[in-house]
């Protein structure tokens, strides 16, 4: 099971994984995901993770399939959060932030909730605060 966990922020995609998550179920949240990247210019995401059983072959086909064609992408995304109490899970986001550079991910436990869903709402400096401002601006003057 997958379902999509509410979150104030724009730019957040939250999901909770439990049970056992099928290809139709993923494929929502890959549509999910895509229509926030149309809609922001960072996206970050929430995955709480402690009940979840297993993918089937086709749901894990396809989140590999997908995570492949992400990697041309990854400027998309600014950060992640892991929520759960699984230190086999805890380890894998571990080696996924030494792994992934351009996108930092980090893990709560489940009484850090909140503290996660807080720090994925923040946006970087640039995608925040002048976004629409012209390079003079920012301190570009030109060559």
């Amino acid at each position: 099971m997958l379902e999509q966990i509410p979150h104030p922020a724009e730019h957040v995609v939250a999901i909770r994984a439990g049970g056992t998550v099928t290809a139709q179920e993923l494929q929502q949240a890959i549509d999910l995901i895509e229509m926030t990247k149309k809609r922001c210019p960072k996206v970050s995401l929430v995955a709480e993770l402690d009940n979840l059983r297993w993918m089937t072959l086709t749901a894990l086909l396809r989140d590999l399939g997908y995570g492949l064609t992400q990697i041309g992408e990854l400027d998309h995304y600014h950060r992640a959060a892991v929520i759960t109490d699984k230190e086999w899970i805890k380890h894998i986001a571990h080696l996924e932030d030494k792994l992934v550079r351009k996108i930092e991910i980090r893990t709560f436990s489940h009484k850090e909730h909140s503290a996660a869903m807080e720090w994925v709402a923040e946006l970087p400096e640039a995608a925040t605060d002048d976004a629409d401002e012209e390079p003079e601006q920012k301190g570009y003057h030109g060559a």
